[in-house]
């Protein structure tokens, strides 16, 4: 199989490509991402996780090291991955050994301070942390010493602005929902126009790499929800006409199953999605899935074995690289929806 190259840069508006997948007939197929509401039919439903990205890596002034945050408990903690010195340059898992901190250990990043409240067992690189700060004063801080997460492959640090796609709202996202970033307001029109309905849930997307491969299996951390009243009845009313719910990235689809797992079919309300999911999960809610590419051995490409069988996902990722589709959040994408 032919390795895709990653997407070194943000890219020029409309020049992603889409790989059209349909798992009912096996077909695959190349598009514009423009093309994307031809691909739809009028009475579908797509639904956009609304989350806008936060900068969560912090470098550290107090120690050689850097903070990532990766989820935010209920009681207003942040779970964090520590990494070592270095930049994002080096790969993660290249970075170098993260400090042993110990619970009741303050920690610094420039005027933001932070207690250390919890040191995993068995993996010490994870830890809680509670902010000295609050409110408003808590997120004008960590806007002025956080960045975006970025990764080795990108020629520079991603701004906020790279990061953030058109509906971004309300900062609950630790890394990128990516499968909304090629949506152009064209698009948009043109999807209108195609008679394919808009629904918006918030989901606090977490990390994709930890740079240490124990850690990694436990991703993706649970991750909070909230599905708007109004998302959950376009749901129901979709699927009671018989149009197709298509999720606008793995986060979306998370957020919207997990609440199908514990309500039968999504309702509206807070969660937390803890959910799973992979070969063998037959999704409630979900007819299909606007993404990104994934490659085998990641936690996204396991999930999109819900939507279609292995061999048709590695025929595609295979047909993908011949074609030279990119990867990762300024890559190209990919459609898995029966026709």
């Amino acid at each position: 199989m032919t390795a895709l190259a990653p997407a070194t840069r943000p890219r020029a508006f409309g020049s992603e490509r889409l790989l059209a997948v349909d798992p009912a007939r096996g077909v695959l197929t190349h598009h514009r991402f423009a093309e994307l509401p031809a691909l739809l039919t009028p009475g579908d439903l797509v639904v956009v996780n609304d989350a806008a990205t936060l900068p969560s890596a912090l470098c550290l002034t107090s120690h050689d090291a850097e903070l990532r945050l990766a989820a935010r408990e209920p009681s207003g903690e942040f779970v964090a991955v520590a990494l070592g010195a270095g930049t994002f340059r080096l790969p993660t898992e290249a970075r170098g050994p993260a400090p042993s901190f110990t619970v009741g250990e303050r920690v610094a990043s420039g005027a933001l301070m932070a207690t250390i409240t919890a040191v995993d067992r068995d993996e010490p690189r994870l830890l809680r942390v509670r902010f000295e700060l609050d409110g408003a004063a808590l997120w004008a801080a960590l806007y002025a010493a956080g960045r975006a997460i970025s990764y080795s492959y990108l020629e520079q640090v991603a701004e906020l602005w790279d990061v953030n796609h058109r509906f971004a709202a309300r900062p609950w996202a630790f890394e990128t929902p990516s499968a909304a970033l090629p949506i152009t307001f064209e698009v948009l029109g043109g999807l209108r126009r195609r008679g394919v309905e808009l629904g918006f849930l918030t989901h606090a997307a977490g990390i994709s790499s930890t740079g240490a491969p124990a850690l990694d299996r436990r991703l993706p951390f649970p991750e909070r929800y909230e599905i708007p009243d109004e998302t959950a009845a376009r749901v129901a009313a979709t699927r009671a006409r018989g149009g197709r719910v298509v999720a606008v990235g793995t986060t979306v689809v998370r957020a919207l199953e997990s609440s199908a797992l514990e309500h039968g079919t999504p309702r509206g309300g807070v969660g937390e999605a803890r959910l799973v999911l992979g070969p063998g999960f037959r999704p409630r809610a979900v007819d299909g899935l606007l993404t990104g590419m994934h490659e085998p051995g990641t936690s996204h490409f396991a999930l999109l074995n819900a939507f279609a069988p292995r061999p048709l996902l590695e025929a595609a990722l295979a047909e993908a690289g011949r074609a030279g589709y990119l990867q990762h959040e300024f890559g190209d994408a990919c459609l898995i929806l029966p026709r």
